[in-house]
């Protein structure tokens, strides 16, 4: 039997879950191997959670992983790769790669450092711009902007972690940040939240809200809302009237792609569930993956 596992540096954050769920599951608040890997397909998946965890907490009893399986970045769609090789300076966040008709890229939020993941990153085209969402997912913001020669961009109301960002979004208006790509600010999480829309069909949307498999929806996490939900709730109903996107693309949380329509009938849902909502402590453990 093959010998996979997962060790006891597991934090939960779910990134090896979105990536093999047939392979990989939830169990009293921490990841485990649900069964070993049966065919090729079954193996490259669990190679992406491997190459994705941030704690390297998957593991195999007795060989290292193939590094000829590490598939990242990812195609997600024609316009999106998913970096994988999250970060635990990042709380284990997904981060992304838009690619631009002009050949040319912008990362969304941050994956590990490393010079070398970071050439791998440029092989789609040239990264122009780092876009970061919030201050939770900053951690490695500069050190990609300066290998790429990018701009570094975060909002006003997280700027005390990014001091040295080329670019400062201000307010609560939207802001075109690149052809076809407009930051929406979205105070709730943290006071410099942002979501990132591009060509009516991405939303990149940082921890502000994301895909529950769980609940089979869209979702805010409440219990780890920094913030204010009530600021949440406030700029959900600001925003949702304005955008339309066909995928989420979340910091934390899962993915999904649906007709606009629905997701626009979903995310007004979801406003209106969040303005019931009142403030709570911190709960990691109460998050609905």
């Amino acid at each position: 039997m093959d010998g996979w596992y997962v060790d006891d540096r597991c934090t939960n954050c779910d990134v090896a879950r979105q990536l093999a769920p047939d392979l990989i599951g939830e169990v009293e608040g921490t990841s485990r191997i649900l069964r070993q890997p049966g065919d090729e397909a079954q193996t490259r998946r669990l190679h992406a959670a491997v190459f994705a965890c941030p704690t390297r907490s998957i593991r195999h009893s007795s060989r290292r992983p193939d590094r000829r399986l590490d598939p990242f970045p990812m195609e997600l769609d024609s316009g999106v790769l998913l970096c994988g090789h999250n970060s635990r300076h990042t709380a284990g966040a997904n981060s992304y790669l838009l690619l631009r008709p002009s050949g040319t890229a912008l990362m969304i939020d941050t994956p590990r450092w490393s010079p070398a993941l970071a050439e791998r990153y440029t092989a789609s085209g040239p990264v122009t711009d780092v876009l970061l969402t919030h201050r939770d997912h900053a951690a490695h913001g500069r050190r990609y902007a300066d290998h790429f020669g990018a701009r570094l961009w975060i909002h006003e109301g997280d700027l005390d972690a990014a001091p040295d960002a080329d670019r400062v979004i201000r307010g609560l208006e939207p802001l075109e940040v690149a052809a076809g790509v407009t930051a929406h600010p979205l105070p709730g999480h943290t006071p410099g939240s942002v979501l990132y829309l591009a060509d009516g069909r991405y939303c990149f949307s940082g921890d502000s809200f994301y895909w529950s498999r769980t609940t089979g929806d869209l979702e805010v996490a409440d219990s780890v809302t920094w913030y204010s939900i009530e600021e949440l709730a406030a700029s959900l109903a600001r925003t949702a009237g304005r955008i339309r996107f066909e995928w989420v693309l979340p910091g934390h949380g899962d993915r999904r792609r649906l007709p606009a329509d629905e997701m626009s009938r979903r995310l007004g849902a979801l406003t209106e569930r969040t303005r019931l909502l009142r403030p709570r402590p911190i709960d990691f453990t109460a998050v609905r993956w």
